[in-house]
């Protein structure tokens, strides 16, 4: 990771604040930005924290999507598809939210937007996608989703408010601190009650082919990454049974 800093957590009564940072770049999403998400995610899965704000630095812009320069595997840091994240998760967005921070957004479990969040999916007007985004569909009415997802039209955080893609519209400069006060109330609620509300809705929503492989590739990946593995491969070579650990 060449920018340590691209991802920051801080630790507030319980709730992880979760930052993408780097406001110059629009907070672009680049190869720094996934690896943080994603070790954002497992810190967040093994710590204290019940409840997780993602949120970008500056008030220009939540994120303005992929940076086309060398644009990252968007699966592999999304809460839910990468990695699996039981624990209630807010997006808390101002300015702009660009192509594949609106997948982000689209994973959290609430949204609150700024009155300045403008949403947008440019991707068919430029020539590429990742095919994650078409899980809106199970999230928003259809035609609505059809018509953000194919026209790529910015949407206002109003009407992202009246389809249901934003629980709360605040005033400019307002979003982080009302996610913080939903993640507080959430933060003192029976944690194992949340998780299994979170799974149970996990499973009833449908899911999308990418979101559908998505999941499967991140289940593959960690039986390749695991001890087992290697432990299985050393056992083979060395001609003694095995020792498995489920690790």
């Amino acid at each position: 990771m060449s920018d340590p800093n691209a991802v920051l957590y801080e630790s507030r009564n319980r709730v992880a604040v979760i930052t993408i940072n780097r406001p110059a770049k629009a907070n672009a999403l680049n190869a720094d930005v996934a690896l943080g998400l994603a070790a954002a995610w497992r810190r967040f899965n093994a710590g204290e924290d019940r409840v997780a704000i993602v949120t970008g630095a500056g008030e220009k812009a939540f994120s303005g999507g992929a940076d086309l320069d060398a644009p990252p595997e968007l699966r592999r840091f999304m809460p839910g598809v990468g990695i699996a994240v039981e624990k209630p998760v807010i997006a808390a967005v101002s300015g702009w939210c660009v192509g594949g921070a609106c997948v982000l957004v689209q994973m959290c479990d609430l949204c609150i937007a700024s009155e300045t969040a403008r949403f947008s999916y440019p991707e068919a007007k430029l020539g590429f996608t990742g095919g994650l985004i078409t899980a809106l569909a199970a999230r928003i009415p259809h035609k609505v989703a059809m018509e953000f997802i194919l026209m790529g039209e910015p949407m206002t955080a109003q009407r992202a408010y009246e389809v249901g893609f934003v629980n709360k519209v605040v005033p400019a400069g307002q979003h982080l601190a009302e996610a913080e006060e939903w993640a507080g109330r959430l933060a003192g609620m029976a944690p194992m009650v949340l998780a299994t509300l979170k799974r149970f809705v996990g499973r009833t929503l449908p899911k999308g082919p990418s979101e559908q492989a998505g999941i499967a590739m991140a289940d593959i990946e960690a039986v390749w990454g695991s001890d087992d593995y290697r432990e299985g491969l050393a056992a083979f070579k060395g001609k003694r049974a095995p020792d498995y650990h489920g690790l």
